[in-house]
């Protein structure tokens, strides 16, 4: 344990131990999406490297992103917040509105724009705008509590205008989707909490959201998602199986065949596993192998020894990531430290509780480890804008001030953070002005004394007597 201690006092602890969680995360990411997908893409189109190749292209892509994230100042993600939020909200209201001229109109292509669900198609290229809300809403968010300061004590402040643009997002976004949604809550949650708003404000956050998400359940009778009218409302559904689960044997026939299918891979890999590469259960057996339910993969063929380095890796980055909020003096950097991390490390939560079956489903994606291009890009940029605000902190400012590493390094990398701001002492209060200060009085009222006549002394005798 001291060893250990000594280790996290260096510097830069918070900036290796985020690039070396971050870095296993992707490589068995990477591992993972082979593995679920080899046997299906060799089935299908001859190429049992399809997605891993697909994959690696996006990867490269999200380290190129993280690259240049870590490469920027606090100041230049304040400034982009905006125009980041406006471009999310943007593409969640085309892919809304190309959902809805398909649902009423039959409409499928406006121009080169195609919508299918989560994701917008432009001409070739494929991208999930919720993806992109969650990096823009870290921004946005972090900024304005960062600027309402203390103000935030008041319902107003955090009114105007935090509330409706979250709460449009909400929308926008669980409306298809109410994994993300959840997982956008969290993220506020996170703002929040590190911003230092009452425990009232939780409270009455809790009671609103379940009543939205209620609302969003309901909503999938009338087509949200992937529902339809007049057919059984799948979000309801998964609830209602959460809470009351049938006989395994009937899941082949009700809504809870994927977790089943799930327990099934986790209880067939034991303590260890059957080996990489051989799960069973990924050759058509479990639905959303390499997406949603690649940790029951990962399960099956690592065992309970992998999932607990996955989950550790996990306990890692949130560690580190709550590390960086509270070593950090500015507050933007706190704030958004905080609201990544809990964006992440609570996804992360929400994909492994509804595969083992603690929490109810909901089909979001597994942060680095499931297949997905526009979630491992932004994923990383993430990673690129802690491992920032990790260069940032002030024992690691100065130690790389103190010996900054070469120019080339510099320009290749990431340039030296800034120096923190050295605090001034607080001066001494002035002292009391007042007619007389009492130090002096006492000072001329013993020397007063000392100068007087004693009562018991007689002054007798002449005067050489006296000097005697």
């Amino acid at each position: 344990m001291a060893a250990l201690r000594g280790l996290l006092a260096r510097p830069l602890a918070s900036y290796y131990l985020l690039i070396s969680s971050a870095g296993l995360l992707l490589v068995i990411g990477l591992t993972m999406v082979f593995s679920a997908t080899s046997v299906k893409n060799y089935a299908e189109v001859g190429n049992a490297f399809a997605d891993l190749t697909q994959q690696a292209i996006f990867a490269v892509i999200g380290v190129v992103a993280f690259w240049l994230c870590q490469r920027l100042p606090a100041s230049t993600y304040r400034s982009v917040a905006r125009i980041a939020l406006g471009v999310a909200v943007a593409l969640l209201l085309v892919l809304n509105l190309l959902l809805a001229l398909n649902s009423f109109f039959e409409v499928e292509q406006v121009g080169p724009l195609r919508a299918d669900l989560l994701w917008l198609f432009v001409g070739g290229i494929q991208l999930q705008p919720s993806e992109l809300a969650k990096f823009a809403l870290v921004l946005w968010g972090a900024d304005v509590l960062a600027r309402k300061g203390a103000r935030l004590g008041w319902w107003k402040e955090l009114a105007t205008p935090l509330f409706p643009v979250v709460a449009l997002l909400f929308v926008l976004v669980g409306y298809n989707d109410v994994g993300t949604m959840l997982c956008l809550l969290a993220l506020v949650v996170g703002l929040l909490w590190a911003a230092g708003v009452r425990a009232k404000v939780f409270a009455v956050l809790s009671v609103i959201g379940l009543v939205g998400i209620g609302l969003l359940v309901a909503a999938a009778s009338l087509g949200a998602g992937s529902g339809a009218r007049g057919e059984e409302n799948y979000r309801l559904a998964r609830l209602t199986l959460f809470f009351n689960p049938p006989d395994p044997v009937e899941c082949f026939e009700t809504w809870c065949y994927q977790t089943a299918q799930a327990r099934n891979a986790i209880e067939h890999g034991g303590w260890f596993g059957v080996g990489l590469g051989k799960s069973s259960l990924k050759f058509g057996w479990l639905p959303e192998a390499h997406n949603d339910f690649i940790f029951a993969i990962l399960a099956e063929e690592l065992g309970v020894v992998g999932c607990m380095v996955l989950i550790t890796l996990f306990a890692v980055l949130g560690y580190t990531g709550l590390r960086i909020a509270r070593r950090v003096e500015d507050p933007f950097r706190r704030l958004a430290a905080a609201g990544a991390t809990t964006w992440l490390v609570g996804q992360a939560i929400i994909n492994i509780g509804g595969v083992i079956g603690l929490m109810p489903m909901t089909g979001v994606p597994l942060p680095f480890i499931s297949d997905g291009g526009s979630a491992l890009v932004v994923t990383l940029a993430a990673i690129g804008m802690l491992a920032s605000f990790a260069r940032a902190e002030p024992d690691a400012a100065r130690a790389l001030h103190a010996r900054p590493p070469a120019r080339w390094v510099r320009l290749l990398w990431a340039p030296l953070p800034p120096l923190p701001v050295r605090r001034r002492r607080p001066a001494p209060p002035p002292a009391d002005r007042g007619s007389v200060p009492r130090s002096r009085a006492r000072r001329e009222d013993d020397q007063a004394a000392s100068r007087a006549a004693r009562p018991d002394r007689a002054r007798g005798g002449s005067a050489s007597e006296r000097r005697r």
